[in-house]
């Protein structure tokens, strides 16, 4: 694993972000020569700077709108891996925000893909989009590769929309049958909830409950009900990287969508968000919003069958590990330690399991 990556060229986008920036620590970790693009971090503070990702990658900022742009920083830097994680992620600011939605989320994506294809270094694209991109029918049945896609709020049907274009790129310019001709293998990668230090969006569980445990206030919980595939950023990125690593090597069987979920069921918010108060301690406590607003699914499941079986993919830390690296990891930033060789020792002892 470690071999394939030393010196390999990998453009990234969104690695200011929370699963950007440890992707691209363990990246560079591994050996690999890292090109970021994407905007400024949306929050303060975040992982991109707390974690000092900075020190590991040649740092970019840019639009996926501003096509001109992407392509020069993408073309010039002729890499041989792309990982495209750059998104507008979050439900409810897609409800907000509906156009700038599909408009990073939908053509940002055609952007990129459009700077693949001048670049005729390229072998391997991984495009991330989420486990929402199903129409979700609200049962118990957890959804497979290939179960229609959909979505209810913009953020889900963008990101039904993302996995169109790549489907529609892969067999108009980059056909499977024909890769030993054009040598460019696009998968995309559709993955659960993931938890981890480092993630302070808004309107998310983990990063709301340490906004309110470092407060000591009760934490307001939109749906405490609501069941999701709780994973740590681990998990799935270790499958981002075992499909590009299957790609680069020209296996055409694996330029297609992949699930990346957890093993085990999947838990209700009120269970992580109790897990979280009682590791946390103190005064720390949660309360049920009697106002959840808008339209969010009620459940979630994923079938990662596929990607276990094609791709060995294994996710040995599972969710009770999973909270407690994530706990580990708050509790020594709130201390105020140094989270960069934090971050490091904790991508190293996940190495050591998987």
């Amino acid at each position: 694993m470690v071999s394939l990556w030393r010196g390999r060229r990998v453009f990234l986008t969104g690695h200011t972000g929370f699963k950007g920036g440890w992707l691209t620590l363990w990246l560079a970790k591994m050996g690999a020569q890292v090109r970021g693009y994407a905007l400024d971090p949306s929050t303060e503070p975040n992982f991109f700077q707390v974690a000092k990702v900075n020190a590991a990658i040649e740092d970019i900022r840019g639009d996926l709108s501003d096509r001109e742009r992407l392509e020069a920083a993408l073309v010039e830097f002729a890499p041989e891996v792309v990982f495209h994680l750059a998104a507008q992620p979050l439900v409810r600011r897609s409800y907000s925000d509906p156009l700038n939605t599909y408009a990073t989320n939908v053509m940002g994506t055609a952007h990129v893909l459009e700077a693949v294809r001048k670049s005729p270094s390229v072998r391997a694209v991984v495009s991330v989009t989420t486990d929402k991109c199903y129409e979700n029918k609200e049962w118990i049945w957890p959804y497979r590769e290939t179960d229609p896609l959909g979505g209810h709020d913009p953020y889900s049907s963008s990101k039904a929309c993302a996995e169109l274009v790549c489907a529609s790129y892969r067999s108009s310019f980059f056909p499977v049958d024909r890769l030993d001709e054009h040598h460019v293998a696009v998968a995309t990668a559709r993955a659960g909830n993931v938890i981890g230090g480092g993630d302070w969006s808004a309107d998310r569980l983990v990063p709301d409950l340490i906004r309110g445990f470092v407060k000591n206030q009760p934490v307001s919980i939109r749906r405490p009900k609501a069941v999701r595939p709780w994973q740590h950023v681990l998990e799935p990125l270790r499958g981002y990287i075992q499909l590009a690593e299957k790609l680069f090597e020209q296996k055409s069987q694996f330029a297609c969508a992949f699930n990346f979920g957890p093993s085990g069921d999947a838990w209700p918010v009120e269970r992580i968000a109790t897990k979280m108060a009682d590791a946390w301690g103190k005064d720390a406590r949660w309360t049920r919003d009697e106002d959840p607003g808008v339209h969010e699914a009620g459940s979630l499941r994923l079938d990662s069958s596929k990607a276990r079986a094609e791709l060995n993919w294994q996710t040995p830390l599972g969710i009770e590990a999973a909270l407690e690296w994530t706990m580990d990891w708050y509790r020594a930033w709130h201390q105020g330690r140094d989270m960069y060789p934090i971050t490091l020792a904790q991508i190293e002892a996940y190495e050591s399991l998987a």
